[in-house]
Parts: C-alpha cells; structure tokens; sequence
C-alpha cells in the first residue's frame, strides 16, 4: 500500500511538472462552459423568407367613376403568395392628367390577400390610380389603373323645345332639352302633380312626355349626373283650346244626270290641335244622293293624315243636292266631322 502510495504522488508530481494537469482541467472547464451555454442560450428568431413576386397587386374599380366625394376608400388584392410577408410593402400612385405619376401611401402587405386603403383624397377632374409591390427584389410593374372622375359642378339643363311661355294644344308635351351625359331627368309638372323620367343619351339629348292641364303648366325639370351632382330648370306651357280639325274635299262637286253613272274619290284630312297630321285616326265616309241609299265605309289615316273613299254616283240619281260627310274619331283627341255638298243637276 505504502509503495502504491509513492508511485502516484511520483505520477502527479511529474505531470505538474511537465503542465499536463493544467490542460486537462483546461479542457474540462471549456466542455462545461459550451454545454452550459447551449441549454441556456435562447434560439434567434428566423427571418421571413424572401419570395420572389411574379404577379402585380390589383386595384378594384369604382362600379361609377364620377363621384363628387373628395375622399375615397381604394381596395384591392395582393398574390396570396405574398400575403402575411413582412418584408413586402404596397405602394400606391396616384395619376393626373398631364402629370407624372406620384406615391400617395404606403402600406405594410396584411394576412390575407386583400386590402383597403382607406381616406384617398381626390383631385378635380380625372385621377387615375395604380399599385405595386416592393420587397427585397425591388419594385414589380404597376397595377392596371383604375378611374375616379372627381365632379362638384351641377349638371346644366337646356330646354330646346318647347320654348319657354309657348303654347301646346294638346292634352301632353313633350320637352326636348340637352344636358350632361348619364344625367337622369325628372320633370314634373306643378298644374296636376304628374311627372316623368328620363336618362340623357351619350351625346346629352333627351326627351320626356308630360300630361298637361288646361291653362299655364309650371313645368321643373331636375337632373342628378352620375356624380350625383344636382341641377334645375324650369318652363312654362300654357296649354291652349285647339280642337282636332278635319276637312273633306270630293273630286267633283256637280254631276249630270244625263251621264250618271261617274265615279267621286272623296279624301279626308285630319289635323291634331297643333296641326300635325294625325295617323290612325278612324274616318267614316257616308255619301247621300237624292234618289240613292247612303253609300258608307269606315277607313284610317295614313301618316299624312290623309283617308281616301272611291265609289260611284249611280245612274238613277236624281237632281237635287246631296251630301258628302265624315265622322273622324281620334284617340285622346276626340271627334271631329266635315262634310261637302255634292249636287246633282237635270
């Protein structure tokens, strides 16, 4: 036990000497102090992979381009790639015309694809607005644009027909005007509460038929452009006592006895109370001759206003005057007759 003792008291003695034992406890030392820092050392957070952009964002456009509201709320959608990527951002741009183009907002890409860009501020007239992308990579291609039509001026209306104060013999008007493209027109008349609408055409023409009553008619005509924008007018028709008229014209006036029979074209014309020749009007020609029963036949008129009845005088007639008539009825104009004497000599 003794000797044992001494030879590694020798051991130790000759590895202090020689500096091994410090290695070692060195070495020791070190493997504990790598251990102790791999279980206490927190992991470092990972960064958000770099995903290369082969789409544009989109922009959802405005279902009416005119608005008269400065501020707006854009809207869109990014590549679903890309969204829930802190290391992407959207830009938006905003266009007038005969101006470059200009960066309005930037905004961080959100967890989902869509997006909304809220209290967009308009300037008049047209503003054109487009979105990218920007990253790592850079910045992708623009978005196709989308328009708003920025619009506070109210729409004017011009009544072209008819003029103010003009006077209408008829039991309804119909106004013609111009104005702005899209605009809705509401006319209504203040003489019997009736109204109507119409929509101005591409080019701003319109035309709306109102009921009328007898004397002056205070007509106001309201128009709302696609802005929403808001104008007036307002005409005054004083609708007249013009009746439906109608005149009858025989091709012959006087026929001899002697040299019955011969032929008689009897032609009707029909005017409405401002005139205008009245289509479809039903027309009932009746021609009496002394010694004849009455010759009838029901007929209409054509564009021109015009109804035509072919028939003859027959051998038998006596001398005397005779009649040629013609009832005329016309819808929501009324009636009207004419009549011509027709004479028959010895």
């Amino acid at each position: 036990m003794l000797g044992l003792a001494v030879v590694a008291l020798g051991a130790v003695i000759l590895y202090t000497s020689t500096g091994q034992l410090g290695r070692v406890v060195s070495g020791v030392g070190s493997s504990l102090s790598n251990f102790l820092y791999t279980v206490t050392a927190s992991a470092a957070p990972s960064a958000s992979p770099v995903v290369p952009v082969s789409g544009t964002p989109s922009l959802v456009a405005p279902a009416e381009a005119y608005t008269n509201n400065r501020i707006v709320d854009l809207s869109g959608a990014v590549p679903s790639k890309v969204a829930g990527n802190s290391a992407y951002r959207i830009r938006i741009y905003q266009n007038l015309k005969g101006q470059p183009r200009s960066l309005i907002r930037e905004i961080p890409v959100g967890a989902t694809p869509s997006f909304t860009v809220p209290g967009v501020i308009l300037q008049k007239g047209v503003d054109y607005f487009t979105a990218t992308l920007v990253g790592p990579g850079g910045e992708t291609a623009p978005s196709p644009a989308i328009t708003y039509v920025y619009d506070t001026s109210k729409p004017r209306i011009i009544v072209t027909s008819p003029l103010n104060g003009a006077t209408v013999n008829g039991t309804s008007v119909t106004i013609g005007g111009n104005t702005q493209s899209r605009t809705v027109i509401v006319a209504r008349n203040e003489a019997n509460g009736a109204s109507a609408t119409g929509t101005a055409g591409p080019d701003g023409t319109f035309t709306i038929t109102l009921a009328l009553e007898p004397g002056t008619n205070g007509i106001t005509l309201t128009g709302t452009d696609p802005a929403g924008n808001i104008g007036t007018a307002i005409v005054s028709i004083l609708r007249g006592s013009g009746v439906l008229t109608a005149s009858l014209t025989p091709s012959s006036y006087q026929y001899r006895a002697s040299h019955l029979p011969q032929p008689v074209t009897l032609t009707a014309l029909v005017t409405d109370p401002n005139g205008h020749p009245v289509d479809g009007a039903t027309v009932t020609f009746t021609l009496s001759i002394p010694g004849i029963a009455p010759i009838t036949q029901n007929t209409t008129t054509d564009g021109a206003g015009t109804a035509v009845f072919q028939t003859t005088v027959p051998k038998g007639a006596t001398p005397g005057s005779g009649l040629a008539t013609i009832l005329v009825t016309a819808t929501h104009l009324g009636t009207v007759s004419a009549r011509a004497v027709i004479t028959v000599l010895p």
